[in-house]
């Protein structure tokens, strides 16, 4: 029986251990049905050790150790908000849930505390909480409306003269036509563009773990032509100003990394310029909508995993679920 005092001391280290081991995926709700269980694979374990670090930054800020942890502190964990004020999405929160109940049980927990707070929290309230958000056709045409000017509608002086604008609108237009993470395109590197691959003129981005989120997956991204036009005047603007380093999308002029604060403020204002209701609104709701027409055009769902760079078939399917939030009325 594992030891409750290893998960206090070290928990990272427990649960590392713990999760490629047949006796964490013999704690599944669903077993094969020949019976014949398997480790889960590297992707799985990848995203689980970054719920699970997430959880004991969080388990550390409050004083509390694995043992003490109980079902009121758990509540409070999958309703905290992020750094934007929001709470974490429910199917998410489920999902932590789901985690942290494994995990005691395994130490044969009882009451398992993360059991608990599942039953106090009914599978109707994670489930029917606000879902994940997508725009409309006529809310994507607005937003694409509202990005700040192409570079020929723009007087410049100077090579320099608001290019972050430009910048962030090429930005934009690549996570909404390419279906990126927010995370994967601050990260973008100049030799993870490709070249055009047909006569549509679309490109191939192949994005890789390298300088993004450590759950993102190395994977290939096609770019439409609408976006493949725009960052190709892009990346000719940014290599007329010489700035350095490998960022498609630097935060200024000595090549730095962007931060997503500001990706996030800046797709705010695109929202608000386009007249589209702004709460729970920013580059997810925009990754949300390419993957919800990718399904509505006939995409399956193990492609549209690749194409996102997902580990899971069944994350992929759920953006079919995603909502149209009308416009505010006036």
């Amino acid at each position: 029986m594992a030891k409750p005092s290893l998960w206090d001391d070290n928990p990272i280290k427990a649960f590392d251990a713990f999760v490629v081991t047949l006796d964490f995926a013999e704690t599944a709700k669903r077993l094969p049905a020949d019976g014949k269980v398997k480790t889960v694979s590297a992707q799985s374990v990848a995203i689980y050790k970054y719920m699970f670090r997430n959880f004991c930054n969080w388990m550390a800020e409050q004083g509390k150790t694995f043992s003490t942890i109980d079902q009121g502190d758990l509540k409070r964990f999958i309703t905290r908000s992020n750094e934007h004020g929001r709470v974490i999405n429910s199917k998410i929160a489920y999902r932590y849930l789901r985690l942290l109940e494994r995990c005691y049980q395994h130490l044969a927990a009882a009451p398992n505390p993360a059991r608990e707070a599942i039953l106090a929290t009914e599978r109707s309230e994670f489930m029917s909480d606000d879902p994940s958000r997508a725009l409309s056709e006529d809310q994507l045409r607005r937003f694409f409306d509202a990005l700040p000017l192409a570079p020929a509608r723009l007087r410049r002086r100077t090579p320099f003269d608001g290019w972050k604008r430009r910048r962030d609108r090429a930005m934009q237009l690549v996570m909404a036509l390419a279906g990126l993470r927010v995370s994967e395109a601050i990260g973008l590197l100049l030799d993870e563009v490709g070249q055009q691959t047909d006569i549509d003129g679309a490109i191939e981005l192949t994005i890789t773990p390298s300088e993004k989120h450590d759950t993102s997956h190395e994977h290939v991204a096609l770019l439409a032509r609408e976006g493949a036009v725009e960052l190709r005047a892009w990346l000719k603007e940014r290599a007329e100003m010489g700035i350095p380093g490998d960022f498609v999308f630097p935060a200024n002029v000595d090549g730095r990394k962007m931060i997503k604060k500001t990706v996030y403020m800046q797709v705010r204002a695109t929202f608000e310029r386009a007249g589209i209701d702004q709460s729970r609104a920013g580059g997810r709701t925009l990754r949300n909508t390419f993957a919800k027409q990718k399904l509505a055009e006939g995409a399956p769902p193990d492609e549209l995993k690749d194409t996102l760079g997902l580990a899971l078939e069944r994350s992929a399917a759920d953006y079919k679920f995603a909502r149209v939030k009308p416009d505010p009325e006036e």
